[in-house]
């Protein structure tokens, strides 16, 4: 037996029974509890009104009100509002002097900026200054967090194959739930920036291998609606954030709030099970044949003997390396297509989930809506394909979200509502067309394909064999 031949096996243990609805179930949960990892920060570093400190002429008076300390020692800008990041040069006068000649000269805060905790009781910019001239540290630590997610990219996608789905899953849970709980209890914001590098490099071994762990349980019919089951999810995670980061505002609880639900499913060190494709390529058959045994007494499914006994003549494949996706003119045209088109997606998704305190309206209704907007974009991606195709679906989702991305530009910021609902329109496309990227790439690549540990030889002969398909057999391998 063949491992093009492990479909037949998993038509008897059962494609989608109860025990791939339960492995789906379980990874569901941490789909939802991702969210709160890739975005938590958004409300943990949310901007307060601020001023510099200027405590100084207390010491002249004393008794001075608030307002009448704020127009003697802060300079207002062009609007009439109080500069956030500029004050007058103290003076060794007395206060009736100040009020008689007032101040010129003026220079950067120097003793540290007061915030206004009326909204927010303690942010990531409040106890670290990050305002100013350090206003863009917030964005470059969420940078370093999207690098951590390229990094675990490539550590965690070979690490898998090297040692099993199930391991690596629970490797990075563990990493995530330290590292995070661990963020919250820091002194320094660098220190913050690097645990949170550390959690996004775990989060790229969940989320690859959750992916690859499903589409290797669950039949080929049955895997598009499984995968988009585990986004819908993360949509709904989406909008749990919002409500938890309404009732929490301050970022040392929040951040555990986000960190410690991972803690409560370490109960899948007993529960997950392994991909049986994987342990048939690393020669563990037995293994391998036990564990579908399970899951078709699970299934209330009986796997006949002759299939059984056939497993024991898996041969390992010789693994491969990315390289070889180049090597097959075919692959290596579909490779650098869907390349790009992954990355046009990531950046347009990110470039506005990231942003939904930029659009003018509260951001915590902002981010219930975005959530909210991507659960029928979500689902909706599975009919769309059916009644217009892969990739004619792709193409127009694409289309619409970078149009209305190109139409926000021009919306003066006067109009918050406006400039919102069309980010509400992109976030719907751009969520669809997310979904139906990851259906299109895993029917494009052959089936071998998982990450890293594929022979070059069944490449090229399974490509082969798709080229000389007649015409209706392509269309029939190309549908759901």
């Amino acid at each position: 037996m063949t491992m093009t031949d492990f479909g037949e096996i998993l038509k008897n243990v059962g494609e989608f029974g109860r025990f791939q609805k339960s492995l789906v179930f379980m990874l569901c949960f941490l789909s939802f509890f991702n969210a709160f990892h890739m975005f938590g920060q958004l409300f943990m570093a949310i901007s307060v009104p601020h001023h510099c400190n200027t405590s100084w002429i207390l010491e002249n008076s004393p008794n001075i009100t608030e307002e009448d300390q704020l127009n003697l020692t802060i300079p207002r800008n062009e609007h009439g509002s109080y500069e956030k990041c500029v004050m007058y040069t103290p003076v060794d006068w007395d206060i009736e002097s100040i009020q008689r000649y007032g101040l010129n000269d003026s220079e950067d805060c120097q003793n540290g900026w007061v915030y206004d905790t009326s909204q927010q009781k303690s942010t990531l910019v409040m106890e670290f200054n990050l305002v100013c001239h350090r206003k863009e540290e917030t964005d470059i630590s969420q940078a370093v967090y999207m690098s951590g997610l390229l990094i675990g990219s490539i550590i965690f996608g070979p690490l898998g194959d090297r040692l099993g789905r199930r391991p690596v899953i629970l490797l990075s849970m563990l990493l995530m739930f330290s590292f995070g709980m661990g963020a919250a209890f820091v002194t320094n914001f660098y220190v913050y920036t690097a645990l949170r590098c550390v959690v996004g490099i775990a989060m790229s071994g969940v989320l690859i291998n959750n992916l690859v762990l499903v589409a290797e349980w669950v039949g080929s019919s049955h895997r598009a609606y499984a995968t988009i089951t585990g986004h819908v999810c993360f949509a709904i995670g989406q909008m749990g954030l919002a409500g938890i980061s309404y009732a929490i505002r301050n970022w040392r609880l929040l951040q555990i709030a986000c960190s410690a639900p991972t803690g409560l499913l370490f109960f899948y060190i007993w529960v997950l099970p392994e991909s049986p494709r994987w342990l048939l390529t690393k020669g563990k058959n037995e293994k391998a044949k036990t564990l579908l045994q399970k899951a078709a007494t699970f299934n209330r499914q009986t796997i006949p003997e002759e299939l059984l006994s056939q497993l024991q003549e898996e041969k390992q494949t010789k693994s491969g390396s990315m390289v070889d996706l180049f090597r097959v003119p075919s692959l290596r045209k579909v490779t650098l297509v869907m390349s790009f088109v992954w990355f046009v997606n990531s950046l347009v998704y990110y470039g506005l989930s990231l942003n939904v305190g930029s659009f003018g309206l509260d951001i915590y209704l902002t981010q219930l809506i975005f959530g909210a907007v991507e659960i029928p974009a979500r689902l909706g991606s599975m009919f769309i394909v059916q009644i217009l195709g892969r990739k004619l679906s792709q193409s127009l989702c694409l289309l619409l979200g970078g149009t209305v991305c190109l139409i926000i530009t021009a919306i003066p910021r006067t109009l918050p509502v406006v400039i919102t609902v069309l980010a509400v329109i992109g976030k719907f496309a751009i969520a669809a067309s997310f979904s139906i990227c990851y259906i299109y790439a895993a029917e494009l690549f052959p089936t071998i394909i998982r990450s890293d540990n594929f022979p070059k030889e069944q490449l090229m002969d399974e490509n082969h064999g798709d080229e000389e398909m007649d015409p209706s057999q392509q269309q029939k391998r190309t549908r759901l």
